[in-house]
């Protein structure tokens, strides 16, 4: 890893859960890694009026809340917390972005950083105009002294209008070399890990296309509700929440063709060809290729759980999804009929996150597998989350008289790795920021691309309300409806455990 420039982060909604939760323990984890520049600090703005001390116990004490294995030991925090410095500032007042700029100048005298700054945008989305335009208004986007650089969160829009706008704004305050749009899932080192295994196998890489791969499946299920963010989640629902950015992700990094290199410029123009390649799916066959539900009230282990509808915060009408399982095609040479399989779901069995690749079952029906099949697809199954690792599914001679076959498993766990800890996403996400690497980062015209894949659907639910929300009992696989995607006969989704390799002999929900 190259040697990182001094620099200076400005936190704005410093006082907010985002940064107690993630970003000060990923920076603070990269302090105790000795990752961090040799001059650095970090100045939180947040509207709570809060001392510089204050605001330092604050982020202990949300530290000191994290069991060991994650926060690991906190005598370190008083040399690290020197770094940290707070500003309560309005966001709306103009005159506030004077008070950063001087403080800003202060920061960069006393910790010489070298005028190498980065703003992240820990702040609802409305607040993404506002800021940049208070720090364009006041120069502090100018890369006079040292570079400039902004991080923002998801939701980069809400449809493809307001993202185009968001964007059309972003870029009359940045360029586009100056914006990270961050996507935690990116971070996450197994779906790094899905490039690594396709592009760095040459068993692999020779059947990855559509003469050996009969259809991929990506799967993201949660076992738990709304917890108390029914008043946003009603608003967005699981297409926006998990498709349009996460799980395309996936799609992009399963079906993307080898970068010249591995460069930013070089991965992201794949990860754009991908999304430019997949077939729009039109009105009429939006209820043929995609399927959404919503989870009603169950029992689970004993427990009575409520439906969407009585989560507070959520309409007694709505007909906001919880559940979508989507068809897509890739329209390429690489892809061509292909389909990919998509799920996602609130209150499913168990949480788990996974992509599958099936290959095609052998042509000649020569031996019995134990359930009666006379053919099995092998399946390349690489798992995000928890449990991360790969497992591959292969038809092996059952011992005995005859030729019956059984399915049986082959697998590697990233437990397995001897001192090995994977990193949390925020910590890699934050320190590719630092170098100036936006490889794992969304650029403008790929996220405008993903929404033009599911803009369609949006607004063919908002238009017609014929086309049905299917109901499924919290803690089920969704609504069967979603079976009748995967149309062919012994075909069906993998119904994935929390155990990755154990699947089938023992599986605890």
């Amino acid at each position: 890893m190259k040697v990182l420039e001094n620099q200076l982060i400005v936190i704005f909604g410093a006082s907010g859960d985002l940064t107690k939760r993630k970003l000060i323990p990923a920076l603070y984890q990269l302090y105790r890694q000795n990752l961090l520049p040799k001059h650095f600090a970090i100045l939180g703005i947040g509207r709570t009026h809060l001392s510089t001390d204050q605001f330092r116990e604050k982020l202990l004490v949300g530290l000191n809340s994290k069991p060991e294995g994650e926060s690991g030991i906190l005598k370190e925090f008083k040399p690290f917390a020197n770094l940290l410095h707070y500003l309560p500032v309005e966001n709306y007042d103009p005159a506030g972005y004077s008070g950063i700029s001087e403080k800003i100048s202060e920061l960069e005298h006393t910790f010489q950083t070298g005028g190498n700054c980065i703003f992240y945008l820990a702040t609802p989305p409305e607040l993404y105009k506002v800021i940049t335009a208070g720090l364009d208004m006041h120069g502090l986007n100018r890369q006079e002294k040292g570079w400039r650089r902004i991080i923002i969160e998801k939701p980069f829009g809400i449809n493809l209008r307001s993202a185009r706008n968001l964007n059309h704004h972003l870029l009359n305050c940045f360029t586009e070399e100056q914006i990270y749009r961050i996507d935690h899932y990116l971070g996450k080192e197994t779906v790094q890990n899905v490039m690594v295994t396709r592009f760095s196998n040459g068993i692999f890489e020779p059947l990855w296309n559509r003469n050996y791969v009969h259809h991929v499946e990506i799967t993201s299920a949660e076992n738990i509700g709304v917890e108390g963010r029914g008043g946003y989640y009603d608003k967005a629902g699981a297409l926006r929440d998990m498709v349009q950015n996460h799980l395309l992700q996936l799609v992009t990094l399963v079906a993307m063709e080898p970068p010249t290199m591995i460069h930013s410029l070089s991965i992201r123009n794949e990860v754009l060809k991908v999304l430019q390649s997949v077939r729009p799916i039109q009105a009429g066959d939006i209820e043929k290729q995609v399927i959404r539900g919503q989870y009603t009230g169950s029992t689970i282990k004993g427990i009575k759980r409520s439906s969407y509808r009585e989560e507070p915060g959520v309409s007694a009408e709505s007909r906001t999804e919880t559940y979508v399982a989507l068809k897509l095609f890739i329209d390429n040479w690489r892809w061509g009929g292909v389909p990919f399989f998509i799920r996602t779901g609130k209150y499913l069995p168990t949480k788990v996150t996974e992509l599958v690749v099936h290959f095609k079952p052998t042509p000649h029906r020569l031996f019995c597998f134990d359930e009666g099949r006379f053919n099995s697809d092998n399946q390349l199954v690489i798992r995000i989350q928890p449990d991360e690792g790969i497992l591959l599914k292969f038809g092996m001679k059952v011992p005995g008289a005859g030729y019956n076959v059984q399915d049986v498993n082959m697998d590697f766990h990233y437990a397995d790795l001897a001192q090995t800890d994977l990193p949390e996403a925020y910590q890699r996400l934050l320190l590719d920021c630092m170098q100036g690497d936006a490889t794992l980062f969304s650029r403008g015209d790929a996220i405008e691309q993903s929404w033009k894949i599911v803009d369609p659907i949006l607004t063919a639910w908002e238009n017609n309300p014929e086309i049905p929300i299917f109901g499924y009992p919290a803690g089920t696989w969704g609504p069967q409806q979603a079976d009748s995607l995967i149309d062919e006969r012994d075909m069906t989704w993998r119904y994935p455990c929390k155990n990755l390799s154990d699947d089938g002999i023992f599986c605890e929900l």
